[in-house]
């Protein structure tokens, strides 16, 4: 099997790593093989194994502004996953463009960082998207939070809706432990 990923240019130092670390326990955890063009920002990579679909996420997590180390999280669980939500779609303007952006990230951060703190999963602001990494319920609850700011929900709204599902997250593991 073989797949073609475009990534941004800026991206492909993070992806190759220091003296090749990240291109190297890229292809050994996804028991794959990458060639990584970095003047046409393109990698291939080659794998007989269905592991190229975790690579695959993996690259295009780092692509998208993740630290590789998050980007690993792919590798340690099948359940986990990445979600890229490209705001271009939904912004009829780029100052809308600017304005959305904006609220996700919040004041110095502090809206991504209530996304991650309270759903326990990875966000990443890069370009026009906001990418998660996380388990699947983790994902829809980033995505609904993410929709209710671009409709112009209130952010004080936003957070009590994160909370709410915090807790029932909580809940169901406890039932699920009994």
């Amino acid at each position: 099997m073989r797949e073609y990923l475009k990534v941004p240019k800026d991206r492909i130092g993070v992806i190759i790593g220091v003296g090749g670390s990240t291109k190297a326990h890229i292809e050994e955890k996804g028991h794959v093989k990458l060639d990584v063009d970095s003047t046409e920002g393109t990698i291939t990579i080659e794998s007989d194994s269905l592991s190229i679909l975790s690579a695959t996420e993996v690259i295009n997590a780092v692509a998208r502004g993740f630290s590789p180390e998050k980007a690993f999280r792919i590798f340690e669980d099948e359940q986990i996953t990445l979600d890229v939500i490209d705001l271009s779609k939904v912004a009829h303007t780029p100052k809308e463009l600017k304005r959305i952006l904006g609220r996700v990230i919040g004041k110095e951060g502090k809206t991504r960082e209530a996304l991650e703190s309270l759903t326990g999963a990875n966000v990443s602001i890069y370009g026009k998207t906001v990418s998660t990494i996380g388990y699947i319920d983790q994902i829809q609850t980033v995505r609904t939070a993410i929709e209710m700011l671009a409709e112009g929900a209130k952010h004080a709204a936003v957070y009590s809706f994160l909370e709410r599902k915090r807790q029932e997250r909580k809940r169901s593991q406890m039932d699920y432990l009994e």
